[in-house]
Formats: C-alpha cells, structure tokens, sequence
C-alpha cells in the first residue's frame, strides 16, 4: 500500500541525512570483525555518555547499534545453555576478556567466586554484565 502521507521523508532526504550519519558513526552495519569491533568501541562510549538515562538524544542510536551486534552476534557467537557462571565464562572467553577487565561490572574477586560457583550473580551484577556483553541480563540469573 503506497501512502501519500507528506511526514514521510522522500529518499533523497534521507540519502542527505544518513551519509553524514554514517561518516560520523563510522559502522552502521555489522558484517565483519572490523565492524564488530568498531560498533562495540562505540557502543561504549554511547553507554559513557547515555548512561541509563533512555530519553537521551542519542540513546536510539545506542538502540540501533546494539541492535546491529545483537543480530552479528546471534549469528556468529552462539550461547550455549548453560549456568550463569559458564555463560559469564564463556562470554569472556569469546570477548577476550580476564576478570579484572569486568572491574566496571564487579570486583576482581567477586567475578572469581561467581566463576567458581562460590556466589550467585546479583541483580545489579547482571545488569552491568549484561551492558557490558550486550545480552538480555536474565541468561545471568
């Protein structure tokens, strides 16, 4: 169904709106390693700036890039069923990641006791680590 709704931007428009977006963001698609990496590294600094504040003006590029790795990583990093503690462990191992690189998620320690199934993940810890992984918080719970 074709609309003749004048609010809906012709694609040149947006051809003029998205090239500069997408020289400023650098990645706006997620295909390759590279793009993965530089899509994670912006996510961060989204995540830096936005914190939880969702109304922020720039949260629904944060939404639209963590879409982009939700769907490459869904592709490419399967996650098994498992325990939170071997989820944690396996995400860490697909991210390259040692426990003192989680310091913004939780101590040092407290990362090592839940690896070794000596402590249970908080709420509060399965937020950040969720964040912090770009994955629902529930898989750690």
């Amino acid at each position: 169904m074709h609309t003749t709704d004048t609010t809906i931007p012709k694609p040149q428009a947006i051809l003029q709106a998205w090239m500069p977006f997408k020289k400023a963001i650098g990645v706006t698609s997620v295909h390759t390693e590279e793009d993965y990496a530089r899509a994670i590294a912006t996510i961060d600094v989204l995540l830096d700036e936005i914190g939880d504040d969702e109304t922020h003006p720039l949260a629904d590029v944060l939404d639209y890039l963590a879409d982009q790795v939700k769907t490459y990583e869904d592709e490419r990093f399967k996650i098994p069923n498992a325990e939170p503690p071997d989820i944690l462990s396996f995400l860490m191992e697909q991210h390259g990641l040692h426990q003192e690189d989680l310091s913004d998620c939780a101590p040092q320690s407290r990362i090592s006791e839940i690896l070794a199934g000596k402590r249970s993940i908080s709420k509060e810890t399965a937020k950040r680590l969720a964040r912090r992984f770009n994955v629902h918080g529930d898989i750690f719970l």
